[in-house]
């Protein structure tokens, strides 16, 4: 896979627009409240907020996950809340979402941790064969592939996620605290892999509550505080 290819012609597209977005859980619980943005095609978005401020609702909504309670989301100029069921699956091929806890299969190899994705979506053996190694050298593991989470670092295994999320060539990429359970080494790590999987053409949101990540990228920062957008700023710092 040449991710290469994906180089964007042109920022000056909205890939992602919420229009007074709403969420209420069971309880009254407001998560979000009347958020309004968009972001473009290309673009590096850091979510900052403290714990329970909405940023991994508001990425659930996006992949449909959750629907909202009042407002609408657009992905690619189609209205996420109104996808059919049975179609949400090919929406989520072209958002990759990486996590905090990892979400590898245990019993499974790196190789075959990463090759699943394709296998469920129904590629052919001789295109998982193909494209897999070509993705493990993009995330830096090839000499990796024939081993289990268990017998990698915290760093590899997030690197393993990040290839997982990548191997189903995604225009978006949802990084939702990724370097949570990372030591400041292993961060510094995973976040110069997103900002190459950005400069090779995806469009890259993560959230993250890290002060020091927010703050070294300098990259736009909408600020969440209690479910409402309080600060949205092109080159923004970590304030709460």
């Amino acid at each position: 896979m040449n991710l290469s290819k994906r180089k964007l012609k042109s920022n000056n597209f909205t890939l992602i627009s919420f229009r007074n977005v709403t969420k209420v859980y069971p309880r009254a619980v407001e998560a979000l409240k009347n958020v309004s943005f968009d972001i473009e095609k290309g673009e590096f978005v850091c979510l900052a907020g403290k714990s329970g401020a909405g940023k991994t609702t508001l990425l659930k909504l996006l992949l449909g996950e959750e629907r909202p309670t009042s407002g609408r989301i657009f992905f690619d100029g189609v209205e996420v809340q109104k996808i059919h069921p049975r179609d949400l699956p090919l929406l989520r091929r072209r958002i990759g979402a990486i996590f905090q806890d990892y979400k590898l299969l245990p019993s499974k190899t790196v190789y075959e941790n990463v090759a699943y994705v394709l296998e469920v979506i129904g590629f052919e053996d001789e295109e998982i064969k193909k494209e897999v190694p070509q993705v493990l050298e993009i995330v830096g593991l090839s000499n990796c592939a024939d081993h289990f989470p268990e017998e990698l670092s915290g760093g590899e295994r997030q690197r393993v996620a990040i290839a997982r999320a990548l191997i189903t060539r995604p225009e978006l990429i949802c990084a939702d605290e990724p370097t949570g359970n990372l030591d400041p080494y292993h961060t510094h790590d995973i976040i110069q892999l997103l900002l190459k999987i950005q400069e090779l053409g995806a469009t890259v949101i993560l959230s993250t509550h890290d002060k020091e990540v927010i703050n070294r990228l300098g990259k736009r920062v909408i600020t969440l505080e209690n479910g409402k957008i309080i600060r949205d700023e092109k080159k923004g710092r970590f304030i709460c």
